[in-house]
């Protein structure tokens, strides 16, 4: 049996050069388990992952050949062929899939779902390769594709943060506020209550941000210079944008307690920063923080903790964000390039059916 399908292939050295590839997925060899890609989600994190593909191996899991790349993204996964005793033909899960119809992979059953052992992603950080069990009629399943990720790194942010004291700072800087692993930094940090909470963001999507209640201050980048911010202050740099992270070194300079990099939503400028006042930027990776509380923590601690923040937060969602479904290879390839360009809305979710 040979199953037809396709995937979405992006030029690494381009990312405005996209192609859908068909592709044929054998029959699973024995261990061997064939998913049809259900749904995920197409977020300005997967920027980050093409921009960051190579430096932090992003493009090595679902590698192709050429100096092609295929997009990792959230979602959900059905079982269409097994040749594994512990699968079947209509188990579903929740994890990390290839922008594409077909995963064909080598799991190893878990409590909670399973880990892929193909050999290619042994390497990887484990976090990727684990996978959920997800029922079909579980409740916010595209909420979750959308947040899910992007929540977890805001509340291993906040729980960085919380944890230093906040490096003694009274103002966490949001740059790219309307991003929105930011919201999700910008929802614990309010409702926590402890320090002020300042967007950084354009005039486009100013009164988004304002509307939202999550951050007590709201600048404009244009605006950081002269803008009253109390300070100490700490930067979280969801952007990637060296201009903007310049300005508010050279604003703040030893006034900045912490410097964090975490996304690149700007992407197409410079991003060598050369030296700048101030604390040296320090790039956040998610999946070592998670590592070190599942170690603090012990079993099951750092699922318990989120879950509850993750249950608040998603609650509040209907409030700002409405989803958008595209079904098919061309509208996922027209979505990538108004992401990658800047041109969707924070208030807007995609959610992608192959």
């Amino acid at each position: 049996m040979t199953t037809q399908g396709w995937d979405l292939l992006v030029r690494r050295s381009d990312l405005h050069e996209t192609k859908i590839a068909p592709t044929t997925a054998p029959e699973p060899a024995d261990g061997e388990v064939l998913f049809r890609v259900e749904s995920f989600a197409l977020t300005a994190n997967n920027v980050t992952y093409a921009v960051a593909g190579d430096q932090i191996g992003y493009w090595r899991f679902f590698p192709k050949a050429d100096g092609w790349g295929c997009i990792p993204a959230w979602g959900y996964g059905v079982v269409e062929a097994s040749a594994h005793p512990d699968f079947a033909a209509g188990d579903r899960f929740y994890g990390y899939w290839p922008m594409a119809t077909h995963l064909l992979a080598r799991p190893r059953r878990t409590k909670a779902g399973f880990v892929d052992e193909v050999a290619h992603r042994a390497d990887l950080p484990p976090t990727y390769n684990q996978y959920v069990d997800a029922p079909a009629d579980a409740p916010l399943q595209d909420q979750r594709s959308l947040l899910n990720p992007l929540f977890m790194t805001g509340f291993l942010l906040d729980d960085l943060l919380s944890d230093n004291g906040h490096f003694g700072a009274k103002s966490v800087i949001l740059a790219s506020a309307s991003s929105r692993t930011a919201l999700c930094l910008a929802s614990l940090l309010k409702r926590a209550g402890q320090v002020k909470v300042v967007g950084l963001t354009s005039p486009r999507n100013k009164a988004f941000v304002e509307s939202l209640g999550f951050y007590d201050q709201v600048v404009l980048y244009d605006d950081i210079a002269d803008a009253p911010v109390e300070t100490p202050a700490v930067l979280v740099d969801f952007a990637g944008d060296t201009a903007v992270r310049t300005a508010v070194h050279t604003r703040f300079g030893d006034d900045l307690a912490y410097s964090c990099l975490v996304g690149i939503t700007h992407w197409e400028g410079p991003r060598d920063m050369g030296e700048l006042p101030g604390p040296t930027p320090t790039f956040f990776f998610a999946p070592d923080r998670i590592v070190k509380r599942r170690q603090d923590w012990g079993p099951g601690g750092l699922e318990e903790r989120y879950a509850a923040a993750w249950d608040r937060f998603v609650a509040d969602t209907p409030r700002w964000l409405t989803l958008k479904a595209l079904d098919g290879a061309k509208a996922l390839q027209g979505a990538f390039l108004d992401v990658l360009n800047g041109r969707n809305s924070s208030s807007e979710g995609i959610i992608v059916r192959p």
